[in-house]
């Protein structure tokens, strides 16, 4: 078993391995704040034209040089919530002039 090492030494495209020790996926993002010491969690691949799913911190089971393993099963990882960059929603007022609305939606700051 490779030796346990903190969140901010996962690298990407580490493996995630479920409860049963079969791998789901690898490391594609890490979520947290490194200068406070907070750990959010991770978003993982499970294939090559998947989406990035997120897995929570709660769900971590352990990390260690290489592979990160969850406390749930395969079955559990599809269900997952995607991981979306947050995005700020700015209101364009009615008042805008016709450019401001145009730049607004080709922008897609609009929606």
């Amino acid at each position: 078993m490779p030796d346990p090492v903190a969140w901010k030494a996962v690298e990407h495209g580490w493996a995630v391995y479920d409860r049963e020790g079969e791998q789901v996926g690898t490391i594609a993002e890490i979520a947290g704040d490194e200068e406070a010491d907070i750990f959010d969690g991770f978003g993982i691949k499970t294939g090559a034209l998947s989406g990035v799913k997120y897995v929570p911190a709660e769900i971590v089971d352990s990390i260690a040089v290489g592979e990160v393993r969850l406390t749930i099963s395969g079955n559990e990882v599809a269900p997952l919530d995607d991981l979306r960059a947050e995005v700020e929603e700015q209101l364009i007022p009615e008042s805008s002039t016709w450019y401001q609305r145009l730049a607004g939606w080709l922008t897609g700051r609009d929606r």
